[in-house]
């Protein structure tokens, strides 16, 4: 089949590559990760060798030369390492921790963050999330006081993915106490000083992945760690947001595009009274709306994904991929696990990980909640 507009053969000869990579390097290990609640950090530095940490970014840092489309390609494909909190872990230092740094960065910040970001020997996380604040970034307590040459930061963060392993944090801080949105400032800072704790919590799903919870205590921050101008950091977290959101539908719809090939295949090699479960009309007209609904999930995520590669704004578009992909991925993944019947609710099939991995989806990078709020606005209502 042709590949479907942005992409171009380019792009789907990136997609075999990956998916072949993925297969034989990745997905074999994803019940021993999940087990085990951790991926090897080593996974960063396969990545790298063969160039999938830096396929935006440029040449002159380590990168690939791409573009976003290239980005795009891995965050679908990520899904087939059937490990939601490897994919998770993979797609935090890719797709929120490292572009803040490639797009409001000096030349030194890049020097010392992306590249290495990029070799895979040093891995991000971005801290946003507090306990008492989370979409209501104007809510931040996290205090950065000015000291002689550079800040002092005190509070904490919650929900970090690569919160533990992180070798440096891509952080949202107060600058101004009584700021609200223009007292907002990102510094980058290094875990591996005095007052820097993180400790890992349990989920629900992406068991692989480490979730963090980061206390912050009399951390001292040079100045050169500040990323992108004083007091406008508010900026820079909308900047990341567009691509976030669509990072994740890209990936709610490789997903999707998963489980159903694995149930497909599974109900045309069931049989029940006498003949495949694909037989029975009622099995067959499942399968049908599942693939309506990851037909719909990628046509809308395609524009939107179009729209922002042309340089457009496109916040309307990008919103409601993300809430109809996280949505409907949720449902999509509860559906396959109805038709694999008793062994849908079994571990070794994978199928029910899947469906506890799908569940972030539409709370994670802002809420369906929140992007419902987010389109009455560009709605006008």
């Amino acid at each position: 089949m042709p590949p479907h507009p942005p992409f171009t053969d380019e792009h789907e000869e990136l997609r075999g590559a990956l998916r072949r990579f993925i297969e034989r390097e990745l997905a074999p290990h994803a019940e021993e990760w999940e087990d085990a609640r951790w991926f090897p950090n080593e996974v960063f530095t396969q990545l790298a060798a063969v160039g999938y940490l830096g396929l935006k970014y440029p040449e002159s840092y380590g990168g690939q030369g791409g573009d976003i489309l290239h980005e795009a390609v891995m965050c679908e494909e990520m899904a087939r390492v059937g490990s939601g909190g490897t994919a998770a872990g993979i797609g935090a230092h890719v797709n929120i921790a490292t572009p803040p740094i490639w797009k409001f960065g000096t030349d030194d910040q890049k020097e010392r963050y992306l590249r290495p970001a990029i070799a895979g020997t040093r891995v991000g996380a971005l801290g946003i999330t507090e306990p008492d604040a989370g979409s209501d970034v104007a809510a931040l307590r996290t205090m950065a006081e000015r000291v002689d040459g550079g800040f002092v930061v005190n509070g904490a963060k919650t929900y970090i993915t690569n919160g533990v392993r992180a070798d440096f944090l891509v952080c949202a801080v107060k600058t101004r106490p009584e700021g609200g949105h223009h007292g907002l400032s990102f510094l980058i800072v290094d875990t591996d000083q005095p007052g820097y704790r993180a400790s890992k919590l349990e989920k629900m799903g992406w068991h692989a992945s480490d979730t963090g919870e980061i206390a912050l205590e009399d951390v001292y921050v040079p100045e050169e760690n500040l990323l992108g101008g004083e007091d406008q950091g508010f900026y820079l977290i909308m900047a990341n947001f567009q691509w976030e959101r669509l990072a994740m539908a890209l990936g709610a719809v490789g997903a999707m595009q998963v489980a159903y090939e694995r149930t497909a295949r599974f109900c045309q090699e069931r049989r029940a009274f006498g003949k495949p479960l694909t037989g029975h009309q009622a099995v067959r007209h499942k399968l049908v709306d599942v693939a309506t609904t990851l037909h719909t999930a990628r046509c809308l995520t395609y524009d939107a994904l179009r729209r922002y590669h042309a340089g457009e704004e496109p916040v309307q578009e990008v919103t409601m991929a993300k809430l109809f992909t996280q949505r409907a991925c949720f449902d999509v993944m509860d559906t396959c696990l109805q038709l694999h019947g008793g062994a849908g609710y079994m571990k070794e099939y994978g199928i029910e990980r899947a469906a506890r991995d799908a569940r972030l989806g539409p709370i994670g990078g802002g809420s369906d909640e929140i992007m419902r709020e987010v389109l009455g606005k560009t709605l006008s209502l």
